[in-house]
């Protein structure tokens, strides 16, 4: 009598017969590969999804940058009109399948503009920071002007000097302010050094070294 053959398959030129140890080992392994492969199409539709959530913030000049599809700039538009929170769900949910069909040159793309807009925050914001401490320094020590003019020598020293005159006298509080503890506001003076400072920081010129496109050198 002959033997029922047994049932399997080959693999790699092996037989492997269902049931055996080998059989169960190369399913187990298959079974990982897949739940590995969906765990990764997860990873990715999440990472997908908050990337198209980033638009929303992304800066209009850095998104007129982007060469995306204008299904995806009407999608972005209309969720930043949308108010009602499930509307907004489900809106975001419709960017990130839009996202899904973009090809990764495209994403990264986007990648980069959200970098540049957060450096760009950073600098901004660490310029606000230096403008903030140079105008206090110039208002609080005679040496200052002196100091800021050898590292900014285009700036305007008769218009600065006399901003700092003026805020020096704003801030001087009175006999009565003192006793009652109270803080004298900040007067137009203090203001406008500091925008004259933090434009001088960022590189912004002023309208009259725009009209002719030179720098006034002036000796303090």
């Amino acid at each position: 009598m002959s033997r029922k053959p047994k049932k399997g398959y080959f693999v790699r030129g092996q037989f492997v017969a269902e049931g055996s140890e080998l059989d169960l080992e190369l399913k187990a392994e298959l079974k990982g590969t897949t739940e590995a492969s969906r765990t990764d199409l997860k990873r990715e539709s999440t990472e997908l999804q908050k990337l198209g959530e980033s638009l929303l913030t992304l800066r209009a000049d850095l998104m007129a940058g982007l060469s995306l599809p204008e299904k995806l700039i009407d999608a972005v538009a209309e969720a930043k009109r949308i108010t009602n929170f499930e509307g907004k769900r489900r809106q975001m949910q419709f960017i990130g399948k839009l996202m899904r069909g973009l090809d990764e040159e495209t994403r990264q793309s986007v990648r980069d503009a959200l970098d540049e807009q957060r450096k760009g925050s950073a600098s901004d914001a660490l310029a606000l920071h230096q403008a903030e401490q140079w105008r206090d320094k110039l208002i609080a020590n005679e040496d200052a002007l002196d100091q800021w003019m050898r590292e900014y020598p285009q700036t305007d020293t008769q218009q600065l000097r006399a901003l700092i005159r003026q805020a020096r006298k704003d801030v001087q509080p009175t006999q009565d302010q003192v006793s009652k503890g109270l803080v004298p506001r900040h007067g137009r003076a203090y203001r406008e050094i500091f925008q004259l400072v933090k434009d001088q920081l960022t590189g912004i010129p002023s309208p009259a070294e725009e009209d002719d496109g030179t720098y006034d050198h002036r000796n303090v």
